[in-house]
C-alpha cells in the first residue's frame, strides 16, 4: 500500500488496509509511508513491513545543495523498492508522487483511483483504475471502496488501531484517577486556520468540570506555536485543565486518547486517532470539507459547524470566522450527549 501524506490521511487509510489483511491472511502486507506518520503503524502487529520514503533526507539533502547525495539516496531507496518484488500496490495516495513510486516498484498489478480522485496523472501509472460514485465521499467511504474494487468482502476492521496492553496502562496513568476529557487544540503550521480559540476551549474545560466533575488534558503537537496555544487554555481554565505529559510516538498519544472518556478538537490527524481507538468525538469543523472528514462511523461522534457564506474551503483565512463563530454552548451540547452514551458511564 502506498499512503504517505499527513497523520489524518494515514489514519484514515487504517480500517480499510485491516480488510485487506482480513481478506488476505497469508500475503506479505507492506506499507510506504513518510515519517511523520511511521510511528503510528510500526506498533501494528497485522502489518508485515512498514517501508519509508526518506522525504526529511532527500529535502535535506537538497537545501544543502548536495546533489550527489540526493540522487544516491534516492537510488538505493528505488533499488530496495524493485528488489522487494511486490505483485501488488493499491495506491490510496493517488498524486503524481505516489504514482511515480507505484510504477517504480516494478509491480505487475498497480491500482489506484480514476479521476478525479486521483489527481497530478497519479492514473496514469497504473494498471486499473476504481471509479467512485458519489462523487463526494468521505476519506473512509474513499478508502474502502478502493479494496472493494479489488473484490474484498472482508469487513472493516473492528479494532483498525492497535494498542499494546502496555501503552494502553501508560495511557490511564497519564490520564490519572478522574477520567478526563482529551484536548488536542493546536494545528499543524500551514493549517492555523483550523483553530479554536483559546477562550473557546478554556470554557468548555470550566464547564466539564462543574457540569460533569470531569478535568481536561490538553496535548500538545510538534507545531512551534502548539505549546504557547495549550498554555493559554490552561491558564483560563482556572485549573479545569492541565498539559498532557509528552508523547513520543503516535502511539502514545493514541494511549492517551484511549484512556479518556471524551476527545474534543478541530479537524486534525489526533482527532481521527481519537476516534480510531474508540473514543467519543466532538469534532469542531470549519474550514474544511464537512462530508471529505467525518470521523470515523465505527465511533460515536458530533461536528460541531457553523455555516457561513465561505466555508468550506480549500484554503482558509487568517480570519478564521467560521472557528471563531463556533460557541461552547454547543461544543457542551454536543459533549453532554456523547457522555451520556453507554461509553460515557464508564
Amino acid at each position: 500500500m502506498i499512503r504517505l501524506g499527513a497523520v489524518g490521511d494515514v489514519v484514515r487509510t487504517l480500517p480499510a488496509v485491516g480488510a485487506l489483511r482480513a481478506a488476505y491472511p497469508g500475503a506479505h502486507l507492506a506499507w510506504l509511508v513518510e515519517p511523520a506518520s511511521a510511528s503510528l503503524l510500526e506498533g501494528q502487529p497485522w502489518l508485515d513491513e512498514v517501508r519509508v520514503f526518506p522525504r526529511t533526507t532527500l529535502q535535506d539533502r537538497w537545501s544543502r545543495g548536495r546533489l550527489g547525495s540526493l540522487v544516491g539516496e534516492t537510488r538505493h531507496f528505488l533499488r530496495e523498492l524493485r528488489e522487494a518484488n511486490y505483485d501488488l500496490v493499491v495506491d490510496f495516495h493517488a498524486i503524481l508522487k505516489s504514482g511515480w513510486l507505484s510504477r517504480a516498484s516494478r509491480a505487475p498489478m498497480r491500482v489506484t483511483y480514476a479521476p478525479p480522485f486521483a489527481r497530478e496523472g497519479a492514473h496514469r501509472f497504473a494498471t486499473h483504475h476504481a471509479t467512485l460514485a458519489p462523487p463526494k465521499q468521505s476519506r473512509f467511504e474513499r478508502n474502502e471502496a478502493l479494496v472493494r474494487y479489488l473484490g474484498v468482502e472482508a469487513p472493516l476492521s473492528s479494532e483498525p488501531l492497535i494498542l499494546s496492553e502496555a501503552q494502553r496502562a501508560a495511557g490511564r496513568e497519564a490520564v490519572g484517577t478522574n477520567a478526563a476529557v482529551a484536548m488536542h487544540p493546536g494545528t499543524s503550521d500551514s493549517t492555523a486556520h483550523k483553530r479554536w480559540t483559546p477562550e473557546g476551549y478554556a470554557a468548555a474545560a470550566r464547564s466539564l468540570r462543574d457540569e460533569h466533575g470531569l478535568d481536561s488534558i490538553i496535548t500538545v503537537g510538534p507545531a512551534r506555536d502548539d505549546r504557547p496555544f495549550a498554555e493559554a487554555i490552561v491558564a483560563q481554565a482556572d485549573g479545569a485543565a492541565r498539559i498532557g505529559p509528552p508523547t513520543a510516538s503516535l502511539l502514545d498519544l493514541a494511549a492517551v486518547f484511549a484512556a479518556s472518556r471524551l476527545y474534543i478538537g478541530s479537524d486534525t490527524g489526533p482527532m481521527h486517532v481519537a476516534s480510531l481507538v474508540g473514543t467519543p468525538v466532538v469534532q469542531l469543523l470549519g474550514p474544511t470539507d464537512p462530508v471529505e472528514n467525518q470521523p470515523y462511523p465505527g465511533t460515536a461522534s458530533e461536528t460541531v459547524r457553523v455555516q457561513i457564506a465561505c466555508n468550506p474551503c480549500r484554503r482558509g483565512c487568517a480570519a478564521a470566522t467560521c472557528m471563531r463563530v463556533i460557541q461552547p454552548e454547543s461544543v457542551l451540547a454536543a459533549a453532554a450527549r456523547l457522555l451520556a452514551s453507554p461509553r460515557g458511564d464508564w
